[in-house]
């Protein structure tokens, strides 16, 4: 972990739920699932399974990124969104502000990252041995925060890398404000990492229908 783990103290807020789905709007600076020691045993996995024991984990978020997540309440719906995610019919949308003033307007990454071994659980561009990894980026606003100022995105990723937002981000030279692994001086002075999962769609485990969900970016 970046810094001592102190997960917020906040109630849970539920999205939507059914017979088969449960949307939660995550918060900043809670993991996802346990980490290893009892010191990371609160995450959003556990907060869930008290009030909905039968919760089944079918996605991740880091833990500073903040917004919409997906849980299954039952066994067949873990196995259905799965094999969305493995097909890459589930479509994810990111609202970001980054460092710097990130142009053209929209456009796409598509560079390949591996874990870097010897500063885990950081990742990197690595075009020999790096797993395919692609973002597509387009631009909100602009804003005028410090010196270099800063642009407002939103992030549609097309792969499900670790950290691939993040590390898209910083090989475009504009890292995401306030991220604690990826970015430094200027751009690290934030109070929380700028990356929020803002919307999802999928396809409901119970009969197909398209489904939509959303969060409001809180900064």
């Amino acid at each position: 972990m970046s810094s001592e783990y102190s997960p917020p103290d906040v109630p849970l807020t539920v999205i939507h739920e059914d017979h088969e789905l449960l949307i939660v709007d995550k918060p900043a600076g809670l993991l996802s699932v346990p980490g290893k020691g009892d010191h990371l045993a609160d995450c959003l996995l556990s907060r869930i399974q008290s009030a909905f024991p039968n919760a089944l984990l079918v996605h991740r978020l880091d833990r500073d990124t903040s917004g919409v997540m997906v849980f299954a309440l039952s066994r067949h719906a873990q196995r259905h969104l799965g094999l969305q995610f493995e097909h890459r019919r589930i479509k994810k949308t990111y609202y970001a502000r980054l460092y710097g003033k990130l142009e053209p307007k929209a456009g796409t990454v598509d560079l390949p990252i591996i874990v870097d071994w010897e500063n885990r659980p950081l990742q990197k561009i690595d075009h020999e041995n790096g797993r395919a990894a692609v973002t597509d980026w387009k631009v909100k606003s602009y804003g005028a925060a410090g010196p270099e100022g800063e642009t407002r995105v939103r992030l549609f990723p097309h792969t499900g890398r670790s950290h691939q937002l993040r590390v898209h981000m910083l090989a475009m030279g504009h890292p995401i404000l306030g991220d604690p692994f990826y970015a430094s001086g200027a751009a690290r002075d934030h109070p929380r990492l700028m990356l929020h999962s803002e919307e999802i769609r999928l396809l409901h485990p119970d009969g197909g229908a398209g489904q939509k969900f959303r969060s409001k970016s809180p900064f």
